[in-house]
């Protein structure tokens, strides 16, 4: 049976969220503290969660109350809009896309995604960048429709989660012109030579020392980053070897700033769209998911 909202109730939860306290939401809607307390309770109980938690007089969103917000912003601002619309006022909004990529990700594969979005439909895109943890955190609560990462969470934190592959490619060290002799001999002329690799939670990392140690290849790691953008800037600079896919430095390899020192046989990147399982799911991304590839 479905449970009908008191949206009387889920207004003042958003305003008390919004304000931060009951006694201020109180004031501002001209409500008793009591009353307004006993109101979120009843909304509480309808609900069968807790929204806040209670620390020092403070009420803390919980993680389902950060869902319950987020859904009732978008509530009343369509409901804006509805009343804007039929009254001639406005022309209905663009629908919304949420895209979050993890800071490893190629920033020209970000920007391809985002074009094809719009060519899928006219929309407004919120674009998130950051770490798998906090990603999959935002697409999870519902909070993002769209993940593209080089990371596949497994076990109980894959549940309910649909990736699908857009790209695999073969990854290779590069470096700055001066490591050109390198090349000779390699994979063993690299051992002890100065290294930029991303940090130890990437599956290339972990791809990449369990190739070190069959090859017997000693990894000088000097810097450790999940920015593929500052990965790039420091080879550029001289300062070590990156190991990447060869479509994330094509422009710093036509302009000489980079060269291909070799290729690291059995190790690969790919690259995945994610979506999360949902009742009501984005069409914008579900479309995007099933028909962008690299």
């Amino acid at each position: 049976m479905n449970q009908w909202i008191n949206y009387h109730h889920l207004f003042y939860f958003k305003t008390i969220a919004e304000e931060g306290t009951v006694s201020k939401a109180a004031e501002k809607l001209r409500l008793g503290q009591p009353t307004l307390s006993a109101q979120l309770k009843q909304f509480e109980d309808t609900l069968g969660v807790q929204l806040f938690d209670r620390h020092h007089k403070k009420l803390v969103l919980t993680e389902q109350g950060k869902v319950a917000l987020d859904y009732s912003k978008n509530i009343f601002k369509m409901g804006s809009e509805m009343y804007e619309v039929l009254h001639d006022r406005l022309k209905p909004l663009k629908p919304s896309l949420h895209l979050g990529a993890l800071d490893s990700v190629p920033k020209q594969i970000v920007l391809q995604l985002v074009k094809h979005a719009f060519r899928i439909s006219p929309c407004q895109i919120s674009l998130s960048e950051g770490k798998s943890d906090e990603l999959l955190r935002e697409l999870t609560t519902h909070r993002m429709d769209l993940m593209v990462t080089n990371f596949l969470p497994t076990g109980t934190d894959g549940k309910g989660l649909y990736p699908k592959s857009i790209t695999k490619k073969n990854v290779a060290f590069y470096g700055a012109p001066k490591f050109k002799a390198l090349r000779k001999g390699f994979p063993k002329s690299i051992s002890g030579e100065p290294m930029i690799l991303p940090t130890y939670d990437s599956r290339l990392r972990q791809d990449l020392d369990h190739w070190a140690k069959l090859n017997k290849i000693e990894l000088n790691i000097i810097i450790e980053s999940q920015d593929i953008s500052v990965k790039k800037l420091m080879a550029v600079s001289e300062l070590g070897l990156i190991p990447t896919a060869t479509h994330t430095v094509t422009g710093q390899v036509l302009r000489g700033e980079l060269i291909e020192i070799g290729q690291l046989q059995g190790v690969s990147e790919e690259l995945f769209l994610v979506t999360a399982q949902r009742k009501i799911e984005n069409p914008i991304a579900s479309k995007l998911r099933d028909s962008f590839i690299v």
